[in-house]
């Protein structure tokens, strides 16, 4: 695509998306159809503003390369040209450059990293180039949240309002000859997400910053990225743990069993559940599995305590065991309740400050994700909770 038709398609997709907002203060609104459109829509625009931006660079980099090859500053080709910026995106993943980066973090100074990069261009915008592994991480760890990889997630810009169905009459069989039918009356609540940033402060020790270039940057981008996803699912949890048992017109309500571990739990916990709870699961702490498998083995081993169910393991929960009565030490359900809404993007913005501790030889990282979150559907989750002595 031209340059032309990039920004023309980048506006027919801003105007569609402005639709879809619109059409979710519709009672009728199909959510599932508009979250998938809108999540299309939003890769589709990232992938071309990243065309448009490779587009831009291209030929700056090319009129660039033309004015010193005009003026005899250099004697290099086009194909050349072409080739050193290939070879530069291969120099990103040796071990040199991740030292090298490792260092620019380090000391803030990118000199020994644009001296490893053969082409000028490569960093003509003043940015230093990130090692794939680094992207990789932090790709990695969202993966392996189990919870968040669960959750409904949308990416609505601004706060979100999201309806529900707070109540509806049911239908009636209509006979031949009859009276007509009573006209349906529903009742829609609306729950809104609004979108904080959940950060997290980390300053590199000596240790730290004497660790090689790969160990050091998987210690820094490990620790901030896995702090801020532990943040988002403990406040994600809390939306869960304190919502009521009955639902009003801006939150959703999440029936209580409250009872001890045992082999039938799962199964009372799942029969409060309506039919559009089905990716069902159990979230816990690990130190609340024990009790389970107590009672599991009390039974004999005849009845599966987890009905089948995959357990998805948390700290955001107490243990059973130090949970306090009507504390909820076990969630059961459809995770898809829950819904995260991320106006900027999934990604983890992490940000270095090399300067304002410079006299103790400190670098201050600060990882930063905005999102907003809520549990958004009803009839999907139920909450164990803890009885007396």
């Amino acid at each position: 695509m031209t340059p032309e038709e990039i920004i023309k398609r980048q506006g027919e997709i801003e105007q569609r998306k402005a639709e879809i907002e619109a059409e979710l203060n519709n009672p009728e609104a199909d959510l599932d159809a508009l979250t998938e459109e809108t999540r299309k829509l939003v890769e589709e625009s990232s992938t071309l503003a990243s065309q448009l931006e490779s587009l831009k660079q291209a030929a700056a980099d090319e009129e660039e390369t033309r004015q010193k090859i005009a003026d005899g500053e250099i004697g290099e080709t086009k194909e050349k040209f072409e080739e050193d910026k290939k070879m530069d995106m291969e120099v990103r993943n040796t071990k040199e450059y991740i030292e090298a980066y490792a260092n620019y973090i380090k000391t803030g100074r990118p000199d020994e990293c644009r001296t490893l990069l053969k082409s000028e261009n490569a960093t003509a915008n003043g940015q230093v180039p990130v090692p794939d592994m680094v992207e990789s991480i932090i790709k990695t760890a969202w993966e392996r949240n189990e919870f968040l990889n669960r959750v409904k997630k949308t990416y609505f810009r601004g706060n979100l309002r999201v309806p529900f169905e707070l109540s509806a009459t049911g239908a009636w069989v209509h006979a031949e000859g009859t009276t007509g039918l009573t006209e349906e009356e529903i009742t829609i609540g609306i729950v809104e997400l609004k979108a904080e940033n959940i950060k997290k402060l980390l300053r590199v020790t000596d240790e730290a910053i004497d660790m090689g270039g790969e160990d050091f940057l998987r210690y820094i981008y490990d620790e901030v990225t896995y702090r801020i996803l532990a943040a988002l699912v403990k406040e994600m949890i809390g939306d869960i743990t304190s919502a009521g048992t009955e639902s009003s017109s801006s939150a959703i309500g999440i029936p209580v069993v409250k009872i001890a571990p045992g082999v039938n739990v799962i199964r009372d916990a799942t029969a409060n559940l309506t039919e559009e709870a089905t990716n069902l699961c159990v979230v816990l702490n690990r130190l609340s599995e024990s009790a389970f498998n107590a009672a599991w083995a009390s039974a004999n081993f005849a009845i599966d305590p987890w009905a089948g169910l995959p357990r998805v393991y948390t700290s955001a929960l107490p243990a059973y065991s130090a949970a306090s009565e009507n504390g909820t030490y076990a969630i059961v359900g459809d995770l898809s309740a829950v819904q995260a809404n991320y106006p900027a993007g999934e990604g983890v913005v992490i940000k270095w400050d090399d300067l304002s501790e410079a006299e103790d030889d400190v670098v201050k990282v600060v990882g930063r994700q905005y999102a907003g979150h809520g549990v958004t559907a009803p009839g999907r989750l139920v909450k164990l909770t803890k009885p007396g002595a």
